[in-house]
């Protein structure tokens, strides 16, 4: 009998581990991800990923670009999952602040078009760490204060 560690999922015909580090961005990589926006944008990303069934391992929102490690089912793709994810996000960020849509850079886009992503493998707690604490670091080295838009 095969035991598995805890860190494999089950589906109903696999076991798997696809452990995905995504870095994403809004436009130009302005500062708006700060205070309510960043918590009710971090409800939503929840709730995707719980739709879903993606389980979020670490996540850290920035006012310039989200950190998020997860585990995605080998059912989908993670161009469908990433292209689901910003797309639900930014309707929501425009429906609940609709002082983002009158601003004629935006030109109907939350998001920066492209995203990073890495496989995790043996390094996973390496980047779950440098997830977690990285806005620690980052006010660290940068002596600067947050730039707001509204």
């Amino acid at each position: 009998m095969l035991v598995f560690v805890t860190k494999y999922r089950k589906l109903s015909h696999s076991f798997y581990y696809c452990v995905y580090h995504f870095v994403w961005t809004p436009k130009y990589r302005f500062r708006v991800l700060t205070d309510v926006v960043a918590d009710t944008l971090e409800n939503k990303i929840r709730a995707i990923c719980g739709w879903k069934e993606v389980e979020i391992l670490e996540m850290n929102i920035q006012p310039d670009h989200v950190h998020m490690v997860c585990s995605i089912p080998p059912k989908m793709s993670v161009s469908d999952f990433m292209g689901i994810l910003k797309g639900k996000t930014a309707l929501m960020m425009f429906s609940n602040y609709p002082s983002l849509r009158k601003k004629p850079y935006w030109g109907n886009h939350f998001w920066s078009r492209g995203y990073f992503v890495s496989t995790v493998g043996v390094d996973e707690e390496r980047i779950k760490n440098y997830v977690k604490y990285q806005e620690t670091e980052e006010r660290k080295e940068d002596g600067t204060t947050d730039l707001k838009l509204f």
